[in-house]
């Protein structure tokens, strides 16, 4: 397993070398008149991508109904409004109606047995869909979770559901580290892993529900943003966003230049009962297994206790995994069947790379290759030589019904469809 993970790494350093229900009743809805058009990505060939939206705001996660209108959420209201419907009214490839509502702002989106379910910074809601994939009625979003812990830091909220309609949460840690003030060591045992640092399980049909309703699923998974329940393997899979510097606080035992190497951002499987081991280790891409932290009697080199989980995939520090997504369709060649797409909304500073989609095959339910880019230069310039401003970031992923792949970005509130055409 370790080996693995260390030619996940390995290979990619070659290739790179707040919050309440208050404001539903108001619904904005406009038409608008954009020109999908390509853009300059870098993709595999026989791939395309085309912005069929923009100009939204700070978008997040997106869900697609089947009929494809476009659900996203936005990280802070626009217009007082933070999920947007967008349809394709005249079907030329161009989201042009565009529909506000949920006075709330959140990252979590999903459709589920006839509902959409949204989450804010501290709860989860749900919405009736009618027979054409639109929202009933915008003020009547039911409340299914409530009460979870939001202190501005890392407080987004991610969401999944599973074949046996139970409800998935990701709750961040708003300390990096888990100190005791003014001090370089741990607080021990670190008491915030009751209420952050993990995913929790409730029912995605019960109203009312609180960390008291809940299954404690998983735990030591300091911020995991993206968040996928893999229907081939039937368990649940999440990205992590790694700790901050080491140096800062221990220079004795590493430099400001491993502080841009570690730790690995990982993949995890979660099962009831998974520990991945935050705060108390870390995992260390060079070393291929995990490390006791510093905080916690560690000097970059003793090993961690056995007794916490092994990511199944390792990517260079940094990169802020923030949506993943395992592809179903079938416009994709082979290879990317019940594979694993996953949105770097940030860069390496070792690397100088980023902003980028990557993918992971899978067989048998496993990474069975080096993970590899997939979609490229969203930043717009070469990050090793740049100037001027990034002009895209990832943040969201969502399947098309034909198998296509958007990405959703946040800078600039634009969408992007990525479609592949068998070329010969």
């Amino acid at each position: 397993m370790n080996m693995k993970i260390h030619v996940f790494y390995l290979a990619a350093l070659a290739i790179l070398a707040a919050c309440n229900n208050s404001d539903n009743k108001t619904v904005t809805e406009t038409e608008t008149a954009p020109t999908a058009h390509k853009t300059e990505l870098k993709l595999p060939g026989g791939f395309s991508a085309t912005i069929v939206a923009d100009s939204l705001g700070h978008l997040r996660h997106m869900a697609i109904n089947t009929n494809g209108d476009v659900y996203v959420s936005l990280s802070s209201l626009k217009d007082g409004k933070g999920i947007y419907r967008l349809s394709d009214t005249n079907k030329d490839g161009t989201l042009d109606k565009i529909t506000g509502f949920a006075g709330y702002p959140g990252t979590g989106i999903t459709i589920h047995n006839g509902y959409l379910y949204s989450a804010s910074n501290s709860g989860v809601f749900r919405y009736k869909l009618d027979d054409k994939g639109a929202v009933t009625d915008t003020g009547d979003a039911e409340e299914i979770v409530v009460g979870l812990v939001d202190k501005g830091r890392d407080n987004s909220k991610s969401i999944a559901i599973d074949d046996q309609n139970n409800l998935y949460v990701t709750v961040g840690s708003y300390s990096d580290a888990c100190r005791q003030e003014g001090s370089g060591k741990g607080i021990p045992g670190c008491p915030l892993l009751d209420s952050v640092a993990g995913v929790w399980q409730f029912k995605a049909d019960k109203l009312h529900q609180s960390y008291g309703d809940a299954v404690h699923y998983a735990t030591g998974i300091k911020n995991a943003v993206g968040l996928a329940w893999n229907a081939n393997t039937h368990s649940l899979f999440a990205t992590q966003h790694g700790r901050g510097q080491f140096d800062d606080q221990f220079p004795q035992y590493y430099t400001s230049k491993q502080s841009q190497e570690l730790p690995a951002e990982t993949l995890y499987e979660l099962h009831q009962g998974s520990d991945a081991g935050w705060p108390f280790v870390y995992y260390d891409p060079f070393q291929k297994k995990l490390i006791l932290a510093p905080e916690y009697g560690g000097d970059g080199k003793k090993t961690a206790d056995k007794k916490y989980q092994d990511p199944v995939a390792a990517f260079p520090a940094h990169l802020a995994p923030d949506d993943l997504l395992f592809y179903t369709g079938s416009m994709f060649p082979e290879k990317y069947k019940n594979g694993a797409f996953i949105a770097f909304h940030g860069q390496s500073p070792a690397l100088k790379q980023g902003y980028l989609v990557a993918f992971v095959p899978f067989k048998d339910g496993k990474p069975s290759a080096d993970w590899e880019i997939f979609d490229d230069n969203f930043a717009g310039m070469d990050l090793k030589d740049s100037t001027g401003t990034i002009q895209y970031r990832p943040v969201g992923l969502a399947q098309g019904p034909d198998g296509s792949l958007y990405v959703a970005e946040d800078l600039k509130g634009s969408i992007f469809r990525i479609s592949y055409t068998n070329v010969k």
